[in-house]
């Protein structure tokens, strides 16, 4: 099937590769059957994917098999796992003292994803877990906490891909982050008046200037219940202390 913005090459490659991860290995036969593609072009996209190190000729009997190159494709996705994996049982112990619940995201194309939150565990939670949901970067904490510790050639790409700022904005924002990394955590900024908030902190590869982030956590409250300064005040260093332990043990397990 062809659909507009669809590039034929790419899709007939895609689509060699995943017939080939449907088995340890694959003869001619099998995969010109499952792509549907004429056995020329599957000729010429297994040699390309040789070429680049994507696969390999096992035998004349057996066909081909992909090679250990195709895992780097999906190292992002099982670091966030790494990184879940790291911060429940911190996540769980926080709330379990303080009551208040936790969320943690990442980047994914230009707004912050939630990837796990301890709304469920929480006697305080007002809102669901809402897992994979997706938050704009410029209002929501965890995306100011994101912006203000990320790299620069970083902050510059997610700006551009969420439609760029006017000089305006540019001032305000630069003057907001500078805040942000001053005091080492973010609040929500909604557009219009909300009953909840949140404060958030980034997850840092480690605490020297530009270094990379890794995600970012909230504590989520109601905003009749502490004021904004005493959030900071009674949670900020708490979270912060968090975030540095996710990251150690995120590192730990991907090591490993």
């Amino acid at each position: 099937m062809k659909s507009d913005g669809v590039i034929e090459p790419v899709r007939r490659s895609f689509a060699v590769l995943e017939a080939l991860s449907r088995r340890r290995t694959s003869t001619l036969g099998v995969l010109t059957g499952e792509t549907g593609l004429p056995r020329p072009t599957v000729v010429r996209l297994l040699h390309t994917l040789i070429a680049l190190g994507y696969a390999a000729r096992v035998s004349r009997e057996q066909g081909y098999r992909l090679t250990e190159r195709v895992l780097g494709l999906a190292g992002s996705i099982r670091f966030v796992d790494h990184l879940v994996d790291a911060a429940i049982p911190h996540m769980s112990r926080f709330t379990s003292e303080h009551g208040w619940p936790l969320y943690l995201a990442t980047l994914s194309y230009g707004a912050i994803s939630i990837r796990h939150s301890t709304a469920p565990e929480s006697p305080m939670s007002f809102e669901e877990a809402g897992l994979n949901s997706r938050r704009p970067v410029l209002i929501s904490a965890l995306g100011r906490a994101w912006l203000a510790f990320c790299p620069e050639e970083e902050r510059r790409t997610i700006l551009r891909d969420i439609g760029g700022l006017t000089p305006r904005q540019e001032t305000a924002l630069g003057a907001a982050l500078e805040r942000i990394r001053r005091d080492g955590y973010a609040f929500t900024r909604p557009a219009r008046p909300t009953r909840l908030h949140g404060i958030a902190v980034a997850i840092r590869q480690d605490a020297s200037a530009g270094a990379r982030v890794l995600g970012s956590l909230s504590m989520r409250f109601p905003n009749s219940a502490m004021t904004e300064a005493e959030v900071g005040a009674r949670f900020g260093r708490r979270l912060q202390q968090l975030a540095r332990a996710v990251a150690r043990d995120a590192a730990t397990k991907s090591a490993g």
